[in-house]
């Protein structure tokens, strides 16, 4: 359950529709994979994080909009799951949006195609409602992701700035053009997403995340999946080990990292305390097929972190 004397996270982000087809491996160019297996699944980066982060004890509330004509199942799983959805619009002029997602069921890597839908009709007047109405301030943590247009990610990160209230950014999908949205924010691109703000810089190297940390002026984590993750902060590059488990399937994985880091930073947590969290309930996360079904309560990151 939620603590009301903590901070809350607000999640303005994408809400989709995942269809996952897992193969025997993952597809070259212009090649076709047979004996794959489709399931459906509840995704989109935004929700996924606003999922993760309730998961993990925080209060939630999400913004972005889903299709008036498929959109209430998606609205009910994330009521299930404890996030409040009282901003999520529903719009009579899209399907809500759609990922298809490839995973090799041997290594649990995968492959992303996304189709906005609805989430390409998130507004900014519907966001600074969402954040006047819900007094957004210091103590409350706001998580932006790419998947949304570019005006009214702009203005929750200035009105998150404005507020006092820590920011943070998955910058994914990858977008240099909305850089200026990670000014003061902490910061959790994956290696190909770093690679893509700091050319060069693939295989992530320390050197490469602490300038991205000097360009935007706070701390850097950059995922590195099995390998865990670096902090980058002040000028110092810190690598945080991963946690020996079996992938199943690594769909959400870096969403999972960002919606606990950011519940952490919710409870006063410091940021090496929180990414640790945030770190071992995505090794929890992959051993569970889906983007969501194997995201961790906050006991469970407890009896992880305790076995250790």
């Amino acid at each position: 359950m939620h603590d009301c004397e903590h901070g809350r996270v607000i999640v303005v982000g994408s809400i989709n529709v995942d269809l996952v087809l897992r193969l025997p491996r993952l597809p070259g160019q212009g090649e076709t994979v047979l004996g794959g297996a489709l399931t459906r699944h509840h995704g989109g980066k935004g929700a996924n994080q606003a999922v993760a982060a309730a998961r993990a004890g925080a209060g939630v509330w999400m913004v972005g909009t889903v299709g008036a004509e498929d959109g209430e199942e998606s609205v009910r799983d994330l009521q299930a799951q404890g996030v409040d959805v009282t901003y999520v619009a529903r719009s009579a002029d899209a399907l809500t949006g759609l990922a298809v997602v490839l995973v090799d069921a041997a290594s649990g890597e995968n492959q992303i195609a996304v189709a906005a839908g609805a989430n390409d009709l998130v507004t900014v007047d519907m966001v600074d409602e969402a954040m006047q109405s819900l007094g957004v301030g210091p103590g409350d943590v706001v998580v932006l992701c790419f998947e949304l247009p570019d005006t009214p990610l702009r203005l929750a990160a200035d009105l998150a700035r404005y507020t006092g209230a820590s920011l943070v950014v998955n910058p994914a999908p990858a977008r240099p053009d909305l850089a200026e949205v990670m000014a003061s924010a902490i910061v959790t691109p994956n290696e190909h997403e770093l690679a893509a703000y700091v050319p060069g810089s693939t295989p992530a190297t320390p050197a490469r995340a602490a300038m991205l940390s000097g360009q935007t002026g706070a701390p850097v984590i950059v995922t590195l999946g099995a390998r865990g993750a670096l902090l980058a902060s002040g000028g110092t590059v810190e690598r945080f080990a991963g946690h020996d488990v079996t992938a199943v399937d690594t769909t959400g994985a870096g969403d999972t990292l960002t919606g606990v880091l950011a519940a952490g930073l919710a409870r006063g947590l410091p940021v090496r305390d929180s990414l640790g969290r945030a770190i071992a309930a995505a090794a929890l996360a992959v051993t569970v097929a889906g983007a969501r079904a194997g995201m961790p309560t906050a006991a469970e990151i407890d009896k992880l972190l305790q076995a250790r």
